[in-house]
Order: C-alpha cells, then sequence, then structure tokens
C-alpha cells in the first residue's frame, strides 16, 4: 500500500487539501489530482454513489496519486469493509454515537490489534495477493485514514475520549450539523466561532488527533488562517466542483448576453 498523502502532509505539520467529488464521474476525481489537491472527498452520505462508481473513483485517485476519502453512509463495519477491500484510502463515518460510536469505527477499519476488520487475501488492497499478508495488515494499519465526526450532543461531550482513541487519525465536525445543534443558522455567529474553537482547543489538548473542518463553507466560513489556528490537519475546500462550473457558466452566460445586447444595437 502506497504512502498516504494527506497523513504525510499532516505528519509535516501541514494543511492537508481536499475538495468534493460531487459529479458521478471517475474523470472528476483525476481533474482533482490534477489540479493538486490531497485528497478527493468521495461522499455516499448525501449522494447515490453505488459501490461500482465508487471502485472506479477510487481508481481514479490511485492513477493521480491522491488520497481517495470516503465518507460513509453510516457506521457500517460490513460497507466500510468493501471500500477497504476495494482500495479505499481514507474513511469518514458520520453521526458517532460518542465514544461507542467511535470505537466501533475503529474496529471496522483497523486489523487485529486495534480492530477486527475482516480479512481477504485476494482483494485489490493487497493488490490481488501479491502483497504479503503480514504487510498488508500493517501497512492498512498505519496507512489508511480514519475520521469520525461528532455532531451531536453526545460526540461532543466524548471529543476529548474520542480524540485520544488508538486508531482515530481525525476528529471532524460538520458546519451545517453543528449549527443546527446549537440552534443557530447565521454563518456570520460568533457563538458558533467560539465553540468550535473550545471544540479545536480540547482536541489541541489530547495531542494525538487532528482536527478536521471545512474550508469556506456557507454554514460557518473559514479560511486557511483560521483552520491554521485551530489546529485543523485536514480540510475540504469549498465551493464543490458543481458549485465551480455552475458560477463559470452563469458567468459565461452573462457576458454572452452582454456582447449580443451590444452587438444588436450596432
Amino acid at each position: 500500500m502506497r504512502e498516504n498523502r494527506v497523513k504525510k502532509v499532516m505528519s509535516e505539520g501541514k494543511l492537508a487539501l481536499g475538495t468534493y467529488v460531487t459529479f458521478a464521474d471517475p474523470q472528476v476525481v483525476e481533474i482533482i489530482g490534477l489540479a493538486g489537491f490531497d485528497a478527493a472527498f468521495i461522499d455516499m452520505e448525501h449522494t447515490t454513489f453505488d459501490l461500482n462508481l465508487i471502485t472506479e473513483m477510487i481508481r481514479a485517485a490511485d492513477l493521480v496519486g491522491v488520497t481517495s476519502i470516503i465518507r460513509v453512509p453510516d457506521n457500517d463495519e460490513k460497507l466500510i469493509l468493501r471500500l477497504l477491500d476495494a482500495g479505499a484510502e481514507g474513511i469518514i463515518v458520520p453521526h458517532v454515537d460518542g465514544l461507542e460510536g467511535a470505537k466501533r469505527a475503529v474496529e471496522a477499519v483497523r486489523y487485529a490489534p486495534l480492530g477486527h476488520r475482516g480479512g481477504a487475501a485476494g482483494t485489490r488492497s493487497t493488490r490481488f495477493g501479491t502483497v504479503s499478508w503480514e504487510d498488508h495488515i500493517r501497512q492498512s494499519n498505519e496507512q489508511i485514514l480514519l475520521s469520525v465526526m461528532t455532531e451531536d450532543e453526545r460526540g461532543i461531550n466524548d471529543i476529548e475520549k474520542i480524540a485520544g482513541l488508538e486508531g482515530v487519525d481525525l476528529v471532524s465536525i460538520g458546519p451545517t450539523d453543528f449549527s443546527e445543534y446549537m440552534g443557530i443558522r447565521d454563518p456570520s455567529s460568533q457563538v458558533l466561532r467560539d465553540e468550535i474553537k473550545k471544540l479545536a482547543d480540547k482536541i489541541k489538548a489530547v495531542g494525538k488527533a487532528k482536527m478536521q473542518f471545512p474550508m469556506n463553507h456557507a454554514a460557518l466560513p473559514m479560511g486557511p488562517k483560521e483552520l491554521l489556528d485551530l489546529g485543523v490537519g485536514y480540510t475540504h475546500v469549498s465551493p464543490p466542483p458543481t458549485a465551480v462550473l455552475l458560477r463559470s457558466l452563469r458567468e459565461r452566460m452573462e457576458n454572452i448576453r452582454q456582447e449580443i445586447g451590444l452587438a444588436q444595437q450596432v
């Protein structure tokens, strides 16, 4: 298994950058890699992406050398196993049920002694049996990225315990769900920022896992400096490609209409 690019960047004390795969096309993953991102964030929670499509996206990520990070719909160890066997290099588990939920995520992602991930020696993750089983287990436990999302009361209350759990690399806070949890939908709210900082300080104080928080997210926009000050190790960069394309097409259409209007006046 190759070195995980996101984990490498974080180990160097830098901010690892990913962005959203919002089109159902593996070519988007290639474009993300060619653009220079460290990771392609492939979401199964809020899309209709199936396993066959995601497997092709993982192959595309391997081709351009970016980390494939999959957000699963829930804490389902069987689905997580299939994604890891397909070669996924990162797993994000949303809405973990406190410390116990984080433990279940670790158990699903890690081989023994950290977890109880099931084994199959002939999968894509083992390069179809060309990697020794011992090397595969060691490399998988070292290189696969695990992020757990703490977005409700129990997860927030257990955040320090989760941040210290062996096998967890990132503690993620989703700004939309966190805003709903706080009952504040104002993106400019200082209260939200203060609460995020308190959680970030707790994660940093543990000194183990890093924090994950998106950049320029509409629910709570934060730029690079704010994220670095919080100790964020990995971020998804907004806007997603769909929004970038829509904005570009709108600007292009507006320019064309203006040119047509000027031409008709001549």
